[in-house]
This record gives structure tokens, C-alpha cells and sequence, in this order.
């Protein structure tokens, strides 16, 4: 791994300015009060995601990396929304929360310094959703912008500068790298308070292992089951919906659907009519091929694409209004790579015969594959099938007839915390399987006061297992 040593004289020179900013900065934000930091909150937020603004941005992104869909990616200002609306509700300054039961009181106080690693699909949103959450706790950021993306973030990170200034605050709240690099990064993460990290496994990686309390996550493998119950116009139309996201560039992206026998057929007419172009024959064999690699390597010219384009890089084209792709699976494993995570226009779809333990088996199949730690979905009505995958699933989040890509990290519609960061356990590497939100970004000091005395007897205790005989009275047993 790349170290400090790396950085060239210029990086090295702008980190320590930036951190030295960075810290009078801090010794600023701490001092301020509930009112104030959610008045900045919503500074940032609108300077950066009213309708004229983000138009900008998300065009300058896209042109800038290759990357997504202008359509689609507008979307992700609502995000923005939400996470501005989730932040306001919640208490960060002073005492946070009271259980006079147990009495405790809780008093949230600043990370400190984060050090937020901005993926390239994501160049506007994820800074706007740390500045929200990281500026309500009272921290500051630097944001080490990925550099097929930088420009885009740039801007972002400015417009967001210029609306603290208007209020009065320190613009060096936020601060982006202008020389950014492995290398800066790594050294980002290991001198920052914080880390938050968005990105590839190799980052998030890197983030665990800088030294640096870190937030992660993990890779994706969104994979639904549609049961015997489902509502087939309903799972189609928000397969479409999730796969067709930004061009599928977001680890929550439908990958793989999972349809029972009896609604097979009914299946695929209905993902037809939304858009989808069911690739067989030679042709899902050329997909393979320009998908991944002979190590099983994602090719990163399929990623987040249009399907149109997906398909002339396989050699082949298809009509103009179709909005994906998708193939049959023919088995679930490392040697069948339609099972894995695809992040593009591409769909995989798995027929289960008979009960539906044999869905929950196939469901396993996938993330033995991949994505395990991050979510999967259902569209059903039967609850006790809904149950039976939260009892099973090795993921960290599930949702119930909603399009995924919309709903892991928070929709209007579900109560999902608002976040563009997801952590996926320990099956996926993580230190939190929760949506990366407020509490994340604070620091809590828990004051206790006494209480009446809550010692159950031995005998409550110990049920069945205690023993008088084993404690004689008046004894005193020694170590």
C-alpha cells in the first residue's frame, strides 16, 4: 500500500495547510449553538440542490467521468432533501437525549475532523450529504474528490463554502483537496479524527487500515425475491425503477431476481414491458465477456452505461427504447458471473420451483457469491415468506416491495435514515450494519446519576441453574 512518503512536495504542503485550517476551523463550529449549525445545514443544502444548481452539477459530473444518467441522477437531490430533514429532527448540541429511568443523560459533542472519501458516481451528493450530517454535529470535513470526478466536487464543495460565508461561519468547514491522489488520500484518512468512506473495496479497505476510526462499506449484490404472492406489474416497474438509476452505477441497484415458477413466464413479459431487452444465445455470451474479465474481474467500460452502449460493447445492438438488459441465469456461483454484482444497466433473473425455502436457498447462493452484508428485497404478501427472509438473509437492510436502489438509503416513503453511505456488518467488512447517519458523525458523553437499586435475585438469575446450597450464607467466598 502506497504511504505518506508518496506525496509530492505540493500535496504534502497543501495537506498541512489544509489540516491547520481545518483545526482553527473546528475550535470555531464547537462553539456554536443548536440554532445556528441547523440554520448552516440548510445553507449548504439549498446552495447546492435547488433545481438550477444541481441541473449544473449533475451535467458537469456526468460530462466530466463518462458516468450515469442526467435523467435519473436528479433524482439524488431529494436525497439531499432527506438528509437535510433527518438532521433537522434530531438533537446534536447540548443534551441529546434524557432516560430518567435509568438516570442517564446524553450530551453530544464534535468527531472532530473528517476525512470523507467521495466516490466518482456520487461527485455531488456525498458531499452534500456529509456536509449536512458532519456540519449538525459540529465537525469539519476535507473531501478527497476521486479524480475521474474532482472538477464536479470542486464546485460543490465551493458552492457549499460560499453559502458558510454568507452566514457568517468559516468557509474551511468544508474543504476539498486540489491534488488528489492515492496516495493524499491515504494520508487524509491516517491524520483526520474521522474517516468516511464511499467507494471501492480497495478505499474502503484502505480506510480500516489507516489508523483512523473509519466508516465503511461494503460491496453490493441487491438481489429481490419475487414469491407466488408478488404483484408482477408492481415488481417489474420498480425493477426497472432500481435498475435503471443512474445507469445502475449504485451498489443498491437490483442485480438479481429471484421468481417463482408459477409467475415465471408473466415475469419476463412484464420486465419486457418496461423497457427490458432479454439478451440470449451468442449474445449474453458476448456480455459476459466485455462484463468481466477471465479472473472474474469487473471490466470498468460496463459500468454505469446506458444499455444501448452496453450492448455495441458486446457487439450487438438493440432498439432505442429499451431501458435495460437482461439475461437468464443458469446457475449461482463464482463460474456463473451473471450471479454477481453487475453496477450497470444489466439484470439477471433466477427462476425457484416449489416451496419457498428453495427462493431462500437461492437467495443465499447469490451472496455466497457477493454482496453479503449489504441488502436484498422481497415482493410479496405473504408475511410469514417476508419474515422468513428476515430471519435469513446475511445482509444489513431488506425492503419490502420498493425499488431498492430508491429505498436502502432512505426514502420519503420508508423510514430509512437518509444517508449516501451503508454500512453491511461484518459480513461485509464493516464496524456498523446501519445506515451511516447523524449519530455517526458525534461524539456522546453519558452523565449517570444514581437510581434505586436494580440488582435481580440470585434467583431470578439464574432460573433453574442456581443453587442455594452453592452460596452458604454468611460466607465469604474469595478469589
Amino acid at each position: 500500500m502506497a504511504d505518506k512518503k508518496e506525496l509530492t512536495a505540493d500535496q504534502q504542503a497543501e495537506l498541512d495547510e489544509i489540516f491547520a485550517r481545518a483545526r482553527a476551523a473546528l475550535a470555531i463550529i464547537e462553539t456554536y449553538d443548536q440554532a445556528r449549525v441547523d440554520r448552516l445545514c440548510q445553507a449548504v443544502a439549498w446552495a447546492v440542490s435547488n433545481k438550477v444548481t444541481f441541473t449544473r452539477l449533475v451535467a458537469e459530473g456526468i460530462e466530466e467521468s463518462g458516468l450515469g444518467d442526467p435523467v435519473s441522477r436528479m433524482g439524488k437531490r431529494m436525497k439531499i432533501r432527506g438528509v437535510l430533514r433527518d438532521a433537522l429532527r434530531q438533537k446534536s448540541v447540548g443534551i441529546i437525549e434524557e432516560i430518567p429511568e435509568k438516570g442517564l443523560v446524553k450530551y453530544g459533542k464534535p468527531a472532530g475532523i473528517i476525512g470523507c472519501i467521495v466516490p466518482t458516481t456520487n461527485p455531488d451528493l456525498t458531499p452534500a450529504g456529509n456536509a449536512i450530517y458532519a456540519i449538525k454535529a459540529r465537525d469539519v470535513v476535507i473531501f478527497s474528490p476521486h479524480p475521474r470526478s474532482k472538477k464536479t466536487t470542486f464546485e460543490t464543495v465551493r458552492l457549499m463554502r460560499e453559502a458558510l460565508e454568507r452566514e457568517g461561519a468559516p468557509a474551511d468547514i468544508l474543504q476539498c483537496i486540489t491534488l488528489p491522489s492515492i496516495p493524499v488520500s491515504q494520508a487524509l484518512m491516517a491524520r483526520s479524527d474521522l474517516v468516511i468512506a464511499t467507494g471501492g473495496q480497495p478505499m474502503v479497505r484502505a480506510a480500516y487500515s489507516s489508523g483512523t476510526p473509519a466508516y465503511g462499506v461494503g460491496a453490493g449484490n441487491s438481489t429481490m425475491i419475487i414469491d407466488e404472492t408478488a404483484d408482477v406489474a408492481i415488481a417489474a416497474r420498480n425493477s426497472r425503477i432500481s435498475k435503471t438509476s443512474d445507469f445502475g452505477s449504485g451498489c443498491s441497484a437490483d442485480g438479481n431476481l429471484i421468481i417463482h415458477e408459477s409467475i415465471w413466464d408473466e415475469m419476463i413479459t412484464a420486465l419486457q414491458a418496461e423497457g427490458g431487452y432479454l439478451a440470449e444465445g451468442s449474445e449474453r455470451d458476448a456480455l459476459a465477456a466485455v462484463m468481466w474479465d477471465a479472473e472474474k474481474h469487473r471490466l470498468p467500460d460496463s459500468v454505469a452505461v446506458a444499455p444501448q452502449k452496453l450492448a455495441r460493447l458486446a457487439g450487438f445492438e438493440i432498439p432505442t427504447d429499451r431501458t435495460f438488459i437482461f439475461v437468464k441465469g443458469d446457475g449461482i456461483s463464482r463460474e456463473h458471473v451473471f450471479s454477481m454484482e453487475k453496477l450497470t444497466t444489466l439484470l439477471a433473473v433466477h427462476r425457484y420451483e416449489g416451496e419457498f425455502e428453495n427462493a431462500l436457498d437461492a437467495m443465499r447462493a447469490i451472496y455466497e457469491v457477493g454482496g453479503k452484508g449489504h441488502s436484498c428485497g422481497i415482493y410479496s404478501h405473504d408475511a410469514d415468506h417476508i419474515h422468513r427472509l428476515g430471519l435469513a438473509a446475511p445482509v444489513s437492510r431488506i425492503m419490502v416491495r420498493q425499488p431498492q436502489s430508491k429505498a436502502n438509503a432512505g426514502a420519503f416513503n420508508n423510514g430509512m435514515p437518509m444517508t449516501s453511505s451503508m454500512g453491511c456488518g461484518t459480513w461485509g467488512g464493516n464496524v456498523t450494519s446501519e445506515n451511516v447517519h447523524l449519530k455517526h458523525y458525534l461524539n456522546t458523553t453519558w452523565v449517570s446519576v444514581p437510581i434505586p437499586e436494580d440488582k435481580p435475585s440470585d434467583e431470578e438469575l439464574f432460573g433453574d441453574f442456581y443453587d442455594a446450597t452453592l452460596e452458604p450464607e454468611g460466607e465469604v467466598i474469595t478469589s
